[in-house]
Formats: C-alpha cells, structure tokens, sequence
C-alpha cells in the first residue's frame, strides 16, 4: 500500500494539535515580544526628541511642506541613536528567535518522530526511552539533545545571516538598477524594469537557502548531526525524493494561498462598515480575523513539517505508487470435439419427399 506523505502530515497536524500549540507558543511568545520591543523603543525614542515652539506651530498648520520641514528638525542630529538602538534590537530579538526557534523545533520534531515511527516502523518512541531508567540512555538522549540544540542554534544563525545578505541583495539590485537612470538622462521606467528580475532573483535564493536550512532541522534532531550534516542529509533527501518533497511542499503551498486569500477578502468586510459601526469593533474583529489567520498558516506549517518528517521515516518501497492493476484474463475456454458434418443438400431417396401417396406409410 503506498503511502501519500501530504495526506500523512496533514493527518498527523489534525491527530496531535499538541504540536501545533508548541509551534504557536514559541512563535507567537517571539512575535510578542518583538513588538512589544518596537512600540517601547519608538515611545522611548520620540520621548527623547526635543519639540519648540516654532516646530509645534509648523506640524498645527497642517501644509505639508511646513509639516516635513518641522519633522526634519526635530529628527536631526538624533536620527543615527534611533538607528543604533534599533540595530541592536534587531540583534537581540534575533538571538532570542534563535534559541526559542530551537527549542520549538527540538520538541516538534521529537514528537513528529515518534508519532510516524509508532505508526509504521514501529520502532521505539522517545517517551520509551525515557522511562526505560537505564542511565546509558539517559545520557546518550541529554548528549543527543544538547548536540541538536548546538545544530539548530547554528542553523537558525545561518537563516539570520541569509536574510541580512538578502537585504543586501536588495540594495546592491537598487544600485545596479540607478546605473540606468542617472542624474543626466533619468529614465526610471527602464531602471524599475531592470530592478524588478534582480530582486526577483534576490527573492527566489534567499527562499531556497531558507527552506534547505530550515528542512536541515529535521536531520539534526532525529540523526543528531552538526549544522553541515544536516543540511547534508537535506540535500540527500531531496535528491532521492524529489518528487515526495515536491508534492508536500505545493499542496501546503496551495493551501497557504488559499487561507491567505480567503482571509484577505474576509477583513476587508469590516472595513466596509467603518462608517457604520465604532471603529474600535471594527479593529476588534480585523484583529481577531489576523490572529486566527496567523493560527492557521502554523497549523499549515506543522503539517506540511509532517510531511517532510514523513518522507524521511517511511522505507521508499512505501513511498513508491502502486503498479497499475493488469486487465483481466478472459477464462479459457475447453475445445469442443468435432461433429459431423451438417447436410446441407436434399436427399432424393427420401421417401418422404416422394410423390408417390402413402409410401412412407407402407414401409
């Protein structure tokens, strides 16, 4: 029986919603914590700015230009502390997403494994492991964790370092785009159409690099491999299954379309009653509609991650379609021995047929 591992992911996401919760937590608890960071720094930083008079009568006058210009002021000199502190914010949440993105992924996929080997390999579980109160075991699994942890904490370093070198993808294509337009014969037309393939290409490397590294994650925890086995493992794992990978990677991305698209023409139905109803009801809902869009594109991911644990479990005799199902065989029929020969001529002699009256009758 073959076995489909997008359809095994998604049942996996619907049978342990435990999984999903821990996804949200550490997700979610980061996400918190990086806004909460923003909104303090940016109430701390205008704090800090110091308003005039004059500056307060150009923002009351509301022309635009007397509005920039009070901005301008008040902005200059303090503009390189708010970028500052805003680097270094920036470093620390991606710290703390580096050690929370870890731990989640240790916990997820230690779950994933033992729910896919209980299920076809029937290997032992890490639950089994832990209760089986040999201290060999114990150490080996706290050895393993700690070298899993060291693994994604250095993977998830490189999904950083990737996403800063995208950003300076992005710069480098706006340069090169500027050398068609100059000051002297500005044509920005051509240098737009010239941005738009650079930053494309720009967009399609940092995803691919992101999705190995991210897939790597898998190998480190279930193998207990270092940053460049694992993301070796991944790269083995795609060259052997491409076609497994493939398919659990588009059907989820399908389905993330389609929530994404859903939910956007869901919000924008309150904005239609904005001059009906009290806006904060109004922001209420849209909030409420975002949070449980976010809920599930995790709920996706999870399934889609149980998918990819799915194909790196299960033996490639089960991944592998079932051979098409040969025509059946007419049953064979017996021969028939010979009769004899069918007469198809009159006799004369027949006295039956002869004109002569009661003929037959006398013999």
């Amino acid at each position: 029986m073959a076995i489909s591992p997008t359809a095994e992911g998604f049942r996996a996401a619907f049978r342990r919603p435990s999984l999903t919760f821990a996804e949200i937590s550490w997700r979610w608890v980061t996400g918190a914590t990086a806004i909460a960071v923003l909104f303090f720094g940016l109430f701390e930083y205008l704090s800090t700015l110091p308003v005039t008079n004059g500056e307060l009568l150009f923002l009351r006058s509301r022309q635009p230009y007397l509005v920039g210009e009070a901005i301008a002021h008040i902005l200059r000199g303090s503009l390189t502390r708010g970028m500052m502190a805003l680097l270094l914010a920036a470093m620390m949440l991606a710290l703390l997403w580096m050690f929370t993105g870890s731990l989640g992924r240790i916990a997820t996929v230690r779950g994933l494994l033992e729910y896919f080997r209980e299920k076809f390999s029937g290997g032992p579980s890490a639950g089994d492991v832990k209760n089986s109160g040999e201290g060999d075991d114990t150490s080996n699994a706290s050895t393993t964790g700690a070298i899993s942890l060291q693994a994604l904490v250095r993977l998830n370093f490189l999904r950083v370092a990737v996403a800063v070198a995208a950003i300076f993808g992005f710069v480098g294509a706006t340069i090169l785009a500027g050398f068609a337009s100059p000051d002297a014969h500005p044509r920005p037309g051509l240098a737009f159409f010239l941005f738009l393939p650079l930053a494309a290409l720009v967009c399609w490397v940092w995803w691919s690099l992101n999705w190995l590294v991210s897939l790597a994650g898998i190998f480190a925890v279930r193998d207990g491999e270092d940053a460049v086995g694992a993301i070796s493992g991944a790269v083995g794992l795609c060259r052997e299954r491409t076609g497994a990978v493939f398919a659990v990677s588009t059907w989820t991305g399908l389905a993330h379309m389609v929530a994404f698209v859903a939910v956007t023409t869901v919000v924008s139905i309150p904005m239609g009653f904005a001059a009906v109803v009290p806006w904060r009801l109004v922001v209420a809902v849209m909030i409420l509609i975002t949070v449980t869009y976010f809920a599930l594109a995790d709920w996706l991911y999870m399934a889609r991650l149980a998918g990819y644990v799915c194909i790196a479990e299960t033996p490639e005799a089960l991944l592998k379609p079932l051979p098409p199902t040969p025509p059946p065989v007419p049953p064979r029929r017996m021969p028939v021995a010979p009769g004899p020969p069918l007469q198809t001529t009159i006799d004369r002699d027949e006295r039956i047929l002869s004109d002569i009256p009661n003929l037959a009758i006398e013999t």
